[in-house]
């Protein structure tokens, strides 16, 4: 059960940073926090807030599908789908956080950018996956009386 409620809110909190993320871009807000993973001072100040928050927002989401893809490793009730899917979201969410330190190391290169962006709808439907897998879980076959 906790399980499907920790896929709930990483598939939310991927599409809420994928939203910050286009903000940020769209608003030239890139490089507002040259440096990664923390800014100049250390802790963010309001010059950097919303930078600062994509960021922290994408190490909470790290943590979560990680616990994810290993919970679903542990769950017996799990299938190889949802297994395979956790375990790229995994994969995808290391690859997100790399090409997100390359974006801003690089001065945003459109190229990473837009790579970036790939890779953060590929994690979100992987997630996405998941967690319809996840709320699978729990649900019996309509056996047939006749």
């Amino acid at each position: 059960m906790a399980l499907q409620y920790i896929a709930l809110v990483t598939l939310i909190l991927v599409y809420s940073l994928i939203f910050i993320g286009g903000y940020i871009s769209s608003a030239g807000l890139g490089l507002t926090c040259p440096e990664w993973p923390l800014c100049p001072s250390g802790l963010p100040n309001e010059e950097y807030f919303i930078e600062w928050t994509h960021r922290l927002i994408a190490a909470t989401i790290a943590t979560l599908v990680l616990a994810t893809a290993v919970g679903t490793w542990l769950n017996k009730n799990t299938g190889r789908k949802m297994k395979f899917t956790s375990t790229f979201a995994g994969i995808l969410v290391i690859t997100q956080i790399t090409l997100g330190a390359l974006v801003i190391n690089l001065k945003l290169h459109a190229l990473l950018v837009s790579i970036h962006l790939g890779v953060g709808v590929l994690l979100f439907s992987m997630v996405l996956l998941t967690t319809l897998f996840a709320f699978r879980i729990t649900k019996k076959p309509i056996e047939s009386t006749v």
